[in-house]
């Protein structure tokens, strides 16, 4: 029995159709990628920050070659993406570009130093296991971004605006694992970017009770009672975060067993990568090609600027001249091939052909039975040599003999084939083939011939060809 044909299998996408609450789409989504040909640890630094960005960040994106800047800002709108992280590599250092779409500004850092996540874990002295740290938006602290700079309150309002607001009254501290940390240095104009997991430690609590606490069995052979191992001096924590009265803070929240409402805990930061000097260097008004409002390192007069600012005006006066051209072109070639059409309706309309608006052919009514209506209008059957039709003769038909035989099944003529050298005969009886008049062709004998070549051309290559596993 034979199996049964599948049909087209349907996938159905309940999360796409549901519609998404209002606070994930008013929260700021990214997009991360690299433009040019950059190494392979800029792309390791793509990676790590797009995980930093979590998860309202594109983590499989993977642009082409053929994409444009254009292509990404175009797709923005329905996705609800706010800002683009661009990364490229020059000869003298990797730049990172800060995006907001669709209108902009642009902030262009350079990028002087940077480290991997995968160094950071590996400088740790202790590892730990950092699970669904990656499922909540991280916390943003911003420190030394103080003046009445302009490109200065920028950073601040971008960086902000990168990362989902979070409401201190109604926030569930259990939500907020992470933190990124931005320090701006005034003399040297350098931004610091870090990266931490944030962990809760409760107070005066040893070492011994914290891994009873941890189901797991100690080694009590060198004691003679659980009371020795619980208040021996030596095992009591003496960790630096505990020793730091700044970082004991009093839960306002329960945040675990051990860590109940009102409880004093220690806040520990461990840091988990990457690591950025940034230095800002540019600032324009569009997306990657407006007017500068801000260079590190090139000073303009205000006449130049103004010269600048009229040149963007023409150019955009321009632009949107020839557009308006290319839309009036298109109309007019639109308009010419609606008059062609109507021409063309015109003429097979002249022609008997009957047509409709959009230029399909209608199929004529068939034709009217006669009989039917004289039935109708008269009430009697008709004649039946009146509206009888003259039949056509076939074509295909066997012609007839007196006797009622069928004439063509007689040859009229003998029909001769040439092929090469023979001649044969066809519609002939086998006794007229054996007649003295008619030369047979003279038959070769089957026998090889013994040493030497065959007469005429050479003798062909009589070798065996294997064709999907059968001689040939």
């Amino acid at each position: 029995m034979g199996r049964k044909k599948k049909g087209l299998c349907k996938k159905r996408n309940v999360q796409a159709a549901a519609e998404e609450p209002e606070e994930l789409v008013r929260a700021p989504h990214s997009f991360i990628f690299h433009r040019g040909l950059v190494g392979k640890y800029i792309l390791r630094l793509i990676r790590d920050f797009r995980n930093v960005m979590e998860p309202f960040t594109a983590t499989n994106l993977r642009p082409r070659k053929s994409n444009s800047i254009k292509d990404f800002v175009a797709v923005t709108g329905v996705l609800h993406v706010s800002h683009m992280v661009i990364l490229t590599q020059t000869v003298l250092s990797p730049y990172l570009r800060i995006i907001r779409v669709p209108r902009g500004p642009t902030l262009t850092f350079k990028i002087h130093n940077y480290t991997l996540s995968t160094d950071v874990l590996s400088s740790l002295r202790k590892q730990y296991a950092f699970n669904k740290i990656f499922l909540n938006s991280p916390l943003v602290v911003l420190n030394g971004f103080t003046g009445d700079d302009p490109h200065i309150k920028l950073m601040v309002a971008t960086f902000q605006g990168m990362f989902p607001t979070i409401n201190i009254t109604t926030v569930n501290l259990k939500s907020i694992s992470r933190c990124v940390l931005f320090n701006y240095n005034k003399d040297t104009k350098m931004i610091d970017f870090r990266h931490y997991v944030i962990r809760s430690r409760p107070l005066g609590i040893s070492k011994a009770v914290k891994k009873l606490g941890r189901n797991k069995i100690p080694d009590l052979s060198r004691y003679k009672d659980v009371s020795e191992f619980i208040t021996k001096s030596d095992l009591l924590s003496d960790s630096e975060v505990e020793d730091d009265p700044g970082s004991h803070v009093s839960l306002p929240q329960t945040l675990g067993p051990r860590s109940t409402k009102g409880n004093r805990a220690a806040v520990r930061l461990t840091e988990y990568g990457p690591r950025m000097t940034l230095q800002l260097i540019k600032v324009e008004a569009g997306i990657m090609e407006g007017e500068v409002l801000f260079h590190e390192y090139v000073q303009k007069t205000e006449e130049e600027k103004e010269l600048i600012r009229k040149r963007l005006e023409e150019k955009k006066k321009l632009k949107e001249k020839r557009r308006k051209e290319q839309l009036a072109n298109v109309k007019k070639k639109e308009q010419a091939k609606e008059e062609a059409k109507q021409k063309s309706l015109e003429g097979m309309k002249k022609a008997g052909i009957n047509v409709n608006a959009a230029g399909e052919t209608v199929k004529e009514d068939e034709p009217d039975d006669d009989a039917e209506w004289y039935r109708q209008e008269v009430g009697e059957e008709p004649d039946p040599e009146l509206f009888q039709m003259p039949q056509k003769k076939s074509i295909l038909k066997r012609k007839r003999d007196d006797d009622g035989g069928d004439s063509s099944a007689l040859p009229k003529r003998l029909r001769k084939d040439v092929h090469k050298k023979s001649v044969r005969f066809s519609g002939m009886p086998n006794k007229m083939a054996n007649k003295k008049n008619i030369q047979q062709p003279p038959r070769k004998s089957a026998k090889k011939q013994m040493g030497g070549k065959r007469k005429g051309k050479g003798r062909k290559n009589m070798g065996t060809r294997v064709t999907k596993g059968k001689r040939h």
